[in-house]
């Protein structure tokens, strides 16, 4: 089922996936309208989408997802929503009102703007981090929808994500102003990678200080499967489509679905390497001390670090949940996004990486002139 002909709103526009959602919008389909909504709209974003934009309107929806009456201006004639906006925080480097602001309260106030400016469908951008690894470290092989696991979630960013996404499949077929009903689900990627990604950009820098080594944080043996921009933002395409379907629409609605790719399954460190050994870096053979030990050295660092909270607020480097993410093998199918939403990888692991090691490599000097310059 085509989009075409209506007005889209996508949160986060600006955001490393909703820049790139955007783009494939406007390359495959024939929208009247795309609404770009964020903190700030740069206008070089809005005229390098000029190759690509056809007969659609993009406009500019500059503020804050907290603010009902612009949440609600944004919504106003629009048909489906996009939800990608969100705040990430693994350090617990945010206050817990602030990112419970933006994660829960903007993610309500988006869902009660849909049902009064009669918006039909609604897609939310989760994560895997909403069912684990829990704190004792099980993990999770090839996944599914289906697999029961004791998730405990001890990150605000985790918590915050898992609410909001419950609260966006609770609003599935709520009523709408003009009698229809509104239609959600929710997609959850594995961590996402490609050109832009702020987090492979971080490791490379983190590297070149070191002499062009990569910090190992990760077991060789814990893997995980990333997934490719590219392929999340298509995601986020068919479950839309999915949605304005009237034989899927019942189906799609009120779900919530794993998307990864055929990316290799690698431990991050492993991972990190295998995208940037191109360039000439290399990667720690083992972590810096045992993990049982790295555990213990944890512990009392974060209990130093709330004794002192009182008199200065210091957010320690690592803390021990993502000391677990960072080590525990947790891999999902996307098997019912294929088969529910018509998913499959639109990029194979050999188009995403290369592609990913370009945008790298095109980061490289700018990132080594910055650090000898500092």
């Amino acid at each position: 089922m085509s989009l075409r002909g209506d007005v889209c709103v996508v949160t986060g526009a600006c955001g490393f996936l909703g820049k790139r959602l955007v783009r494939l919008l406007l390359e495959e389909e024939e929208t009247a309208e795309i609404r770009l909504l964020d903190k700030h709209v740069p206008q070089q974003l809005l005229q390098s989408l000029e190759d690509c934009r056809g007969g659609t309107k993009l406009s500019a929806f500059e503020g804050d997802i907290r603010d009902s009456d612009f949440v609600r201006k944004a919504c106003r004639g629009s048909t489906n929503v996009f939800h990608t906006a969100s705040m990430i925080d693994v350090l617990e480097s945010v206050e817990y009102s602030e990112i419970y602001g933006v994660n829960v309260k903007g993610t309500q106030l988006l869902l009660e703007a849909c049902l009064h400016e009669n918006v039909t469908s609604f897609i939310y951008t989760s994560t895997i981090e909403v069912v684990g690894p829990n704190p004792r470290g099980d993990p999770m092989v090839n996944g599914t929808e289906d697999t029961v696991y004791e998730s405990r979630h001890t990150l605000s960013y985790s918590k915050t994500k898992k609410e909001a996404e419950d609260r966006t499949l609770r609003a599935n077929g709520q009523l709408l102003q003009n009698g229809g009903r509104l239609a959600t689900c929710s997609l959850r990627p594995s961590y996402i990678f490609g050109e832009g990604c702020r987090f492979l950009l971080g490791h490379m820098t983190d590297g070149i200080r070191k002499g062009n080594v990569l910090k190992r944080l990760s077991v060789r043996e814990a893997l995980v499967n990333p997934v490719y921009v590219g392929n999340v933002a298509f995601a986020h395409l068919q479950a839309a489509r999915s949605l304005k379907e009237p034989q899927k629409r019942d189906t799609v609605g009120g779900k919530f679905y794993f998307i990864t790719d055929d990316t290799p399954h690698l431990s991050y460190a492993d991972f990190n390497y295998c995208m940037m050994s191109p360039l000439g870096f290399s990667v720690q053979d083992k972590l810096q001390m045992p993990l049982r030990i790295f555990y213990i050295v944890i512990f009392f660092l974060e209990a130093l670090c709330m004794l002192l909270r009182p008199f200065i607020r210091i957010v320690p480097p690592m803390n021990r949940q993502l000391l677990t993410l960072l080590n525990t093998t947790f891999t999902f199918s996307y098997q019912k996004a294929k088969r529910d939403l018509g998913y499959f990888p639109k990029y194979s692991w050999e188009e995403a990486r290369r592609r990913t090691l370009d945008w790298l490599a095109s980061q490289l000097p700018q990132q080594r002139e910055t650090l000898q310059s500092t």
